[in-house]
C-alpha cells in the first residue's frame, strides 16, 4: 500500500517535466533566416551610455574643484610642503651618502633654511616698513605726477559727467529726500586685520615646516607604500616612473629658478641703486620673489616701480627709466637666460601656462600662482604617463621639433 502510493506520488511529481518536455518536441525548429540585430539600434545605446560616462566625469571634476576651492587652508600647506620635499629630497639622500641619518639630515637642512629665510626677513625688515610707513605719501605724490600726464582725460571725463548731471530730472531731488539714511558699518581696525593675518602666516609656516620634516626624514616611505599595495609590476614601475620623474623635474625647475631670480635680483639691485632708488636691496628682493610668479610678477614690479619712481624723481622722464630698465632685464632673462638653463625640462606651452595660472590664482589667490608652475608641470607628468589621460598632457606640452603649422579646413 505504501510502495504503491509513493511510486503515485513520483509520477506525479515527473508530470510537469515530461509536459515540459513534450512541448519543446513539439515546438518548431530555429529560423536561421531571422533578421539580423539591429546594430544602429545597439550603437545608440553604446553612445548614451558614453555621454552618461562624460557625465559623470564632468560632475567628478566640478566636485574636484568645489573640494579644492573650499579646502585651500587645509590643503595649501600640504602642497607646499610637497612640493618642497621635491627640491630637498635629493639633497637628504646626499648626505645620506655621508652616513647622515635622514631624520637627522632633515633637520640640519629645515634649521639652514630657516636661517637663511629668517636672516633675510631681518635685513628686509626696516627696508619694508619705511616702504610701508610712506605708502600714503608715496600714492598721492605719484597720483598728482599722473594726474599731469592724464589730464586731457579727466577734462573729457569731467566734461561727461556734467552732461549727465545736466540730463538728471529734478524729480530724483524729491525722491532723494524719501530715501532711506545708509548705515555704513565699519570694520574690523587696521590692528586687527595686521594681527589676524600675522598669525595665520605664522600658522601656515609652522605647519609647513612640521610637515616638510616629516616628509624629509620618512624618505621614500609612502613611495614604497605604494609600489606594495599595487597588484602588478607594470604599475609598480609605473608609480616610480612617476614619482622619480615627477621630483627630478620639479627640484631642477625650484632650483634653477631660484638661481635664475637671485642673479636677476642681484642686477635689478645693482640698477635700482645706479638710477638713484633708495633701497635697491628690497628692489632686488621683490624681483626674487615675484619672478616666480610667470607674467602677473613682473607687471606687478613694472607698476611698483612706476609708481616709487614717480615719487623720487623730480622728472617724469627720469622715473621712467626705472620700470623701463627692469622690464629689459627682464624680457633678456625671460628670452635668453631661462630658455637656456631650463630648455624644455617643463615642455608646457604658454597659452597651458597662462590658464593654468589664472585657475590656480582663482582658487587659492597669490599662494596658488607662487605654486602654479609646478602643479601644472606635475600635472602634465601624470598625463604623458597615463594612457588615459595622455591626449590631456599633449594638449599642455610644447610644439615638437617635427611639428609644423597647419591650416585646418
Amino acid at each position: 500500500m505504501t510502495a504503491a502510493h509513493d511510486a503515485n506520488d513520483a509520477r506525479a511529481d515527473d508530470a510537469p517535466l515530461k509536459e515540459l518536455v513534450a512541448k519543446a518536441n513539439d515546438e518548431p525548429p530555429v529560423d536561421f533566416h531571422e533578421p539580423e540585430p539591429d546594430i544602429d539600434r545597439t550603437a545608440r545605446a553604446l553612445g548614451s551610455l558614453h555621454s552618461l560616462t562624460i557625465g559623470v566625469w564632468v560632475l567628478a571634476v566640478l566636485a574636484l574643484i568645489y573640494t579644492i576651492y573650499f579646502a585651500r587652508d587645509f590643503l595649501l600647506p600640504i602642497v607646499f610642503a610637497v612640493l618642497l620635499n621635491f627640491l630637498l629630497s635629493p639633497l637628504v639622500r646626499l648626505l645620506s651618502r655621508v652616513k647622515i641619518t635622514p631624520p637627522f639630515a632633515s633637520g640640519i637642512i629645515i634649521i639652514a633654511l630657516l636661517a637663511v629665510v629668517g636672516l633675510a626677513g631681518y635685513e628686509l625688515a626696516g627696508p619694508t616698513q619705511r616702504l610701508a610707513a610712506s605708502a600714503p605719501q608715496t600714492l598721492e605724490v605719484a597720483e598728482g605726477k599722473l594726474r599731469k600726464l592724464l589730464r586731457p582725460l579727466e577734462r573729457a571725463s569731467r566734461t561727461a559727467q556734467q552732461v549727465a548731471s545736466a540730463a538728471t530730472t529734478t524729480a530724483d531731488g524729491a525722491t532723494a529726500k524719501s530715501r532711506p539714511t545708509t548705515v555704513v558699518v565699519e570694520g574690523p581696525s587696521v590692528l586687527t586685520r595686521v594681527f589676524g593675518t600675522t598669525q595665520r602666516v605664522a600658522g601656515f609656516v609652522l605647519e609647513v615646516v612640521i610637515l616638510l620634516f616629516f616628509l624629509l626624514a620618512a624618505g621614500d616611505l609612502f613611495l614604497q607604500k605604494l609600489v606594495k599595495v599595487l597588484p602588478s609590476r607594470g604599475e609598480r614601475k609605473l608609480a616610480v616612473q612617476i614619482a622619480r620623474e615627477t621630483e627630478t623635474s620639479i627640484s631642477t625647475y625650484l632650483l634653477t629658478t631660484a638661481l635664475v631670480n637671485l642673479c636677476e635680483g642681484a642686477v635689478v639691485a645693482g640698477v635700482m641703486a645706479l638710477w638713484g632708488m633708495p633701497s635697491p636691496f628690497l628692489w632686488g628682493a621683490l624681483v626674487v620673489l615675484l619672478e616666480f610668479i610667470p607674467y602677473l610678477g613682473a607687471a606687478a614690479m613694472i607698476v611698483v616701480l612706476s609708481v616709487a619712481a614717480l615719487t623720487v624723481f623730480d622728472s617724469v622722464g627720469h622715473a621712467l627709466l626705472v620700470p623701463l630698465s627692469y622690464l629689459a632685464i627682464n624680457v633678456i632673462q625671460g628670452q635668453f637666460v631661462s630658455p637656456i638653463l631650463l630648455g624644455h625640462r617643463l615642455a608646457l606651452n604658454p597659452v597651458a601656462l597662462f590658464v593654468g595660472l589664472a585657475f590656480w590664482f582663482w582658487v587659492w589667490g597669490i599662494p596658488g600662482a607662487f605654486i602654479a608652475v609646478p602643479l601644472v608641470a606635475t600635472f602634465k607628468i601624470f598625463c604623458d604617463n597615463i594612457d588615459v589621460l595622455a591626449f590631456i598632457g599633449e594638449f599642455l606640452g610644447r610644439r615638437d621639433e617635427g611639428e609644423r603649422r597647419a591650416t585646418v579646413r
